[in-house]
């Protein structure tokens, strides 16, 4: 059976760290460092516009040497995002952010922003997939294995 993007929704929660485009790029880097993470969500009205991510702040604030206080996100922001479905494939996301090359997709149904998954999530997913089935098949071949 295909693992869908939902189930990792339903393990890791649906929150979503986000930002409003007319924010400094300073308070978002704060925020992002309080929060611990590589990216914020940039939407207006509850709707995703973009991506604010570290490697935005590395290749469009410092060499340009912007003032962070004074930048907009919405002037240094991602803008061609990929939105994805809820009951799309965990192979299938994974093919997205490996081809496109994205870290973060946004998971959205009828205008909805349900969560966001990176590509650290889609990896312990596969990983812990993988992990059963091989439990799986060696119990298959060697019988269940009694614990004590």
């Amino acid at each position: 059976m295909e693992s869908k993007v939902k189930e990792i929704l339903a393990c890791k929660g649906d929150t979503v760290h986000q930002v409003s485009p007319t924010s400094s790029v300073l308070e978002a880097i704060q925020l992002m460092n309080v929060r611990k993470i590589g990216a914020l969500l940039v939407t207006e009205k509850g709707c995703p516009v973009g991506m604010f991510t570290e490697r935005d702040v590395l290749t469009r604030v410092v060499p340009p040497g912007r003032d962070a206080a004074r930048t907009t996100v919405e002037e240094v922001m991602s803008t061609d995002l990929i939105v994805i479905r809820p009951d799309t494939s965990v192979e299938n996301a994974m093919r997205i952010v490996t081809e496109k090359k994205r870290r973060h997709l946004p998971v959205v149904e009828e205008g909805r922003l349900l969560g966001m998954i990176s590509i650290g999530d889609l990896t312990r997913w596969m990983v812990r997939e993988h992990e059963n089935e091989v439990e799986t098949l060696l119990e298959y071949i060697n019988g269940p294995q009694v614990r004590g």
